[in-house]
């Protein structure tokens, strides 16, 4: 099994409904291919991290980085995971919102990350969730 973390940008043209589609269709082939994780998106980044057996996670990848939806995919980790950390989500996502309770929006991704084993990866997602986005 391995853990895949990678942050991208949100195409300009982007809709706010696209990110529901986006949505279901991870979610179905997430469910199939026995892959689980967490989406993060302010309207301008993503931040997601995919665990699962290595073929199916590079694959979802792969579909990831043809996506027009969103460009300048970076992947930032990837290792191999002894156990999922992310259970049964197919796809756990959180929207984040500039106009939101910044204090609220930390203490929840913070309480869906806590089980996180690798540090790095914790703090990307905290930290994430802690970006100013009112002058954004």
């Amino acid at each position: 099994m391995i853990r895949l973390t990678y942050i991208s940008t949100a195409a300009r043209d982007l809709r706010a409904d696209a990110i529901e589609d986006i949505l279901k269709a991870s979610r179905r082939n997430n469910r199939r291919d026995r892959v689980t994780g967490l989406l993060l998106h302010d309207g301008r980044r993503f931040l997601q991290v995919l665990e699962g057996a290595a073929p199916f996670v590079e694959a979802a990848y792969a579909r990831i980085l043809k996506d027009p939806r969103h460009r300048a995919c970076v992947k930032l980790d990837e290792r191999a995971a002894e156990a999922r950390v992310f259970g049964e989500w197919d796809m756990a996502c959180r929207r984040l919102d500039a106009t939101g309770d910044a204090s609220t929006l930390s203490e929840t991704v913070d309480r869906m990350v806590a089980q996180v084993p690798e540090p790095n990866v914790r703090a990307l997602f905290e930290s994430f969730a802690r970006i100013d986005r009112s002058a954004a």
